[in-house]
């Protein structure tokens, strides 16, 4: 039966996978046959975290795969302004609820560090849980960038030298003395702007002094601390709200 466009899934397949013709098969595949039952003639979309997106139909579908055919193709560009958030690993941290988070939010790139006062290392199981959730954030939102997830298990030091040719470096300090508050005027602007969320023990003396000459610029969320993951969260979304303003790069209808 035909189904309405509110009532079109959406399914993820690789980059090097995606084609007038694509192949289905894995996690997607047991949603698209087992759970959702979609047989061939039923209309998805597919993504493909590039900026592709194509509007497809079921040419067959079995237990093992499902083989679609794209009718319309999509590309949408990078946004001009671009967001990466640097968040030192916490046990603390929800590192899978923040992950879904920014692909909603149109993280370009999350980095995962190795912080002096981080509690425990970065689990290499957790890894493939994480893409999930990012896949599942990218059909639910509709943002067709699927953010990369890098680990800098050598600290703050190699987060400094990979984003040293950025155009906007942000500190977000729970230090509230002579920090002056994050305003629109540093968020959302052309290029790519990097936020460096510190650890639930909080940044170092070292790594202050390595952000500082680096020319990192402190900023204040107010008069609260915030956990690790609300304060890359908050920064995201008032990257997003900010870069949609008018006159600014991704303004809407622009």
């Amino acid at each position: 039966k035909s189904r309405s466009m509110s009532e079109i899934r959406s399914f993820y397949v690789e980059p090097a996978a995606f084609g007038e013709t694509m192949t289905i098969t894995g996690p997607e595949h047991k949603h698209l046959f087992q759970v959702l039952r979609l047989r061939a003639g039923d209309r998805i979309r597919v993504l493909d975290g590039a900026g592709h997106t194509a509007d497809c139909v079921i040419e067959s579908a079995d237990r093992r795969q499902a083989a679609v055919r794209a009718e319309q193709t999509t590309f949408t560009p990078e946004p001009a302004s671009r967001a990466v958030i640097a968040l030192a690993l916490s046990h603390a941290v929800r590192r899978g609820f923040f992950m879904e988070k920014a692909v909603e939010l149109g993280a370009k790139e999350v980095w995962l560090w190795q912080g002096d006062h981080s509690q425990g290392k970065l689990p290499e199981k957790e890894r493939e849980s994480w893409q999930a959730r990012m896949i599942a954030g990218v059909k639910q939102s509709g943002n067709p960038w699927l953010p990369a997830v890098r680990s800098f298990p050598e600290g703050i030091s190699g987060v400094i030298r990979e984003a040293g040719a950025f155009e906007h470096h942000i500190l977000p300090w729970e230090v509230q003395t002579g920090v002056p508050m994050l305003g629109i005027d540093a968020i959302g602007l052309p290029g790519t702007t990097i936020y460096v969320i510190g650890p639930e023990g909080g940044f170092s003396e070292r790594e202050i002094a390595l952000l500082n000459e680096a020319a990192y610029r402190p900023v204040s969320f107010g008069q609260r601390i915030l956990r690790c993951e609300t304060a890359a969260t908050l920064c995201l979304g008032l990257h997003w709200w900010a870069s949609q303003q008018q006159g600014r790069p991704d303004c809407p209808g622009k």
